[in-house]
């Protein structure tokens, strides 16, 4: 058994077990070490529920629900904070997918870049490989690789270092993340890599600092030497216009339809079933994960999203095809598909093809707390975190 595993086991019992054994400690232990790094396999000070977040067996307002139950609002605020940035991220990105695209062009060009250039290939791989001399670099290289996991603030400094002081493009290393993160997401990730870059917010880098990384890994590294002294923000084309959070039609079938649930891995559950007075014929989990990147993706993460997939809906048709969907969909003599709506990333173009293809109708379902939340996210994420009690009176109390 891999160690991710044993630290992010596929059970959705687990997710709800851990969340229950943090809720007491979100206020102290969080507010106290939430920017500590103090080594892989000890990060219980911080949630871990990042990989569960990710397939939506949990969401915000039940993280939310659960700390609120044990803490004040007030005292909370940190962790709180924390939460909501993911609905934000994501909601940016509903608003703006040019940006995916434009990181996907960028990525194409780059994969292509690695295979004819031998000094960016020599470079690449050995920050993927954790073999770059520099000692917290190579630690979290090797930890991600291992686990699934980093610390919030290590992926910060990771990125850093990956930009600043090796020189290297930040959609490699972004790319680098998607493919071995267990919570690896098209929005939160990307984005992320962004800022750090000074390209999200336009001026605004992060520069990872040797006293800094002494000081919030416990003394776990000291005197880290060569990293880059300054970060100017790097160039890129200015922001696409935003849009609106994308509209989705009702689901119009009928009374006595059969109907089948398409999960992916940006969505294990159907919250909508129960009001909807749905009862699928059949399941199916389309996975999506081939297609994140031009490299492979980590097995732990394809076997971590499969694995908790079969948790939820163990007698589900699994597949990573449009058509093994359409033969699904024929198999079960299906008259409408309903799916969770799949936001910005890889799935949406599984689910594009199936529209075009002669399977049954497929009709998308958002959850209510991201299509209350996402149209906030219209520029910095304190002119969003202004929403968070309203979206908290609603959802969470």
């Amino acid at each position: 058994m891999n160690r991710s595993s044993l630290i992010f086991p596929p059970n959705a019992m687990f997710a709800t077990a851990r969340l229950a054994d943090f809720a007491p400690d979100a206020v102290s232990n969080y507010t106290r070490l939430r920017n500590y790094d103090l080594g892989s396999g000890a990060h219980n000070h911080v949630s871990r529920l990042s990989p569960y977040l990710r397939m939506k067996i949990l969401d915000e307002a039940d993280v939310s629900r659960a700390v609120l139950a044990q803490n004040d609002a007030r005292s909370a605020d940190k962790f709180l904070a924390e939460v909501w940035w993911r609905t934000y991220w994501k909601g940016w990105m509903e608003q703006r997918p040019a940006v995916w695209a434009q990181y996907r062009a960028d990525l194409t060009r780059l994969h292509n870049a690695v295979q004819t250039q031998s000094g960016l290939r020599q470079k690449w791989e050995a920050a993927c490989l954790g073999d770059t001399g520099i000692a917290p670099f190579d630690h979290w290289a090797n930890e991600l690789v291992e686990t699934g996991y980093l610390h919030n603030h290590a992926r910060m400094w990771f990125a850093s270092i990956w930009i600043f002081t090796l020189k290297l493009p930040w959609q490699l290393g972004a790319d680098f993340f998607l493919r071995h993160l267990l919570d690896g997401d098209a929005a939160v990730n990307t984005l992320s890599w962004r800022w750090v870059a000074g390209i999200q917010t336009q001026g605004k880098t992060y520069l990872a600092d040797p006293s800094n990384i002494e000081k919030f890994t416990d003394g776990r590294f000291t005197d880290v030497r060569g990293l880059a002294t300054r970060a100017d923000p790097l160039d890129a084309p200015p922001l696409p216009e935003r849009q609106p959070v994308p509209a989705i039609a009702p689901y119009s079938g009928a009374p006595d339809a059969r109907v089948g649930l398409l999960l992916h891995s940006d969505d294990l559950g159907a919250p909508f079933l129960a009001k909807m007075k749905i009862t699928p014929v059949s399941t199916a989990y389309l996975s999506t994960e081939a297609a994140q990147s031009p490299w492979n993706m980590a097995a732990k993460v394809t076997a971590f999203r499969r694995d908790l997939a079969r948790d939820i809906a163990p007698m589900a048709h699994f597949t990573d095809t449009p058509e093994g969907v359409i033969d699904w969909a024929r198999d079960n003599a299906l008259d409408q598909i309903i799916t969770p709506y799949a936001p910005v990333g890889t799935t949406p173009a599984a689910l594009a093809h199936l529209r075009g293809s002669d399977s049954a109708p497929l009709t998308q379902i958002r959850r209510d707390i991201d299509t209350a939340a996402w149209p906030h996210a219209t520029a910095g994420f304190f002119k969003f975190r202004k929403h968070i009690p309203d979206l908290l009176d609603r959802f969470a109390r």
